[in-house]
């Protein structure tokens, strides 16, 4: 069942909440169609203490004011570690956006005028964004559906796919899950195909994702079919219950501009 979300709502981090007054109490469980628009966006800011103090404040300070861009249905500020996103510690230079949009062109306006946007810009040396159509998805991300249901069998893309993996991590269990990322990082960094991967994440340690970008569909299930490190870590997933929510997301890429380590991987 799909929701039209009405005016005087608004979401952020996954939740639907009323603009007036105090919170009423009523949460839905939004359930944004598929013909969504979504982006992510990778910036790398400039050096300096000063850039990632800045940066850093902006995780709890920036969302009030995203709260009302026009168009915005959800959106995850996301930090990043060293070694690509998939290291222990944190990467205070590299950060990412992701957001579900009621159109392109409520994206484009923002991007292109917004002062949040503008400001993350100038303290950036590059910035590297991708549009996104959703194909499948399957598992909550906060409790909710951000990219949409998917008709049944899921979608299917000509040219470069992109996939999103995002868990909650029970605490318990994060000793156990940290144990394989480096492993597993490696493998798919070597995955025939593979044109971006990076760690990203909303807490560290224990709230964990993966965006990666495949030159095809048939290179990115090459990967998850047949490499035998990746299906290990699967397979311990289940059986020891290492997450508490988890979330998969196939896109196709639409487009892509800026660039991540001094290029476009899609250029």
């Amino acid at each position: 069942m799909n929701y039209e979300v009405p005016d005087e709502f608004i979401t952020h981090n996954s939740y639907i909440k009323k603009k007036a007054g105090r919170d009423s109490g009523l949460f839905l469980r939004p359930v944004v169609t598929l013909a969504m628009h979504i982006t992510l966006s990778l910036l790398t800011l400039k050096p300096g203490a000063n850039a990632a103090r800045w940066a850093l404040a902006q995780m709890a300070t920036a969302p009030r004011q995203l709260r009302r861009v026009a168009g915005l249905r959800f959106f995850q500020l996301l930090g990043s570690g060293a070694d690509n996103g998939f290291g222990f510690w944190p990467n205070l230079r590299r950060y990412g956006f992701m957001a579900t949009w009621a159109s392109p062109e409520a994206a484009a306006e923002f991007f292109a005028t917004h002062p949040v946007w503008a400001a993350y810009q100038q303290r950036s040396t590059e910035c590297w964004t991708a549009e996104l159509a959703p194909l499948q998805a399957h598992g909550t991300w906060d409790d909710v559906l951000p990219f949409g249901e998917p008709a049944a069998g899921g979608g299917r893309a000509e040219g470069p796919v992109a996939v999103l993996t995002r868990a909650s991590i029970r605490l318990r269990r994060a000793p156990r899950f940290w144990q394989f990322v480096e492993p597993t990082s490696r493998a798919l960094a070597g995955a025939e195909g593979l044109q971006l991967a990076i760690g990203l994440g909303e807490l560290p340690l224990v709230r964990q994702a993966t965006f990666s970008v495949w030159e095809s569909v048939q290179a990115m299930q090459q990967y998850a079919y047949r490499d035998v490190r990746h299906r290990e870590v699967i397979q311990l997933t289940r059986r020891e219950g290492w997450y508490s929510e988890e979330l998969f997301a196939r896109f196709q890429v639409l487009s892509s501009s800026g660039t991540v380590d001094g290029r476009n991987p899609l250029g």
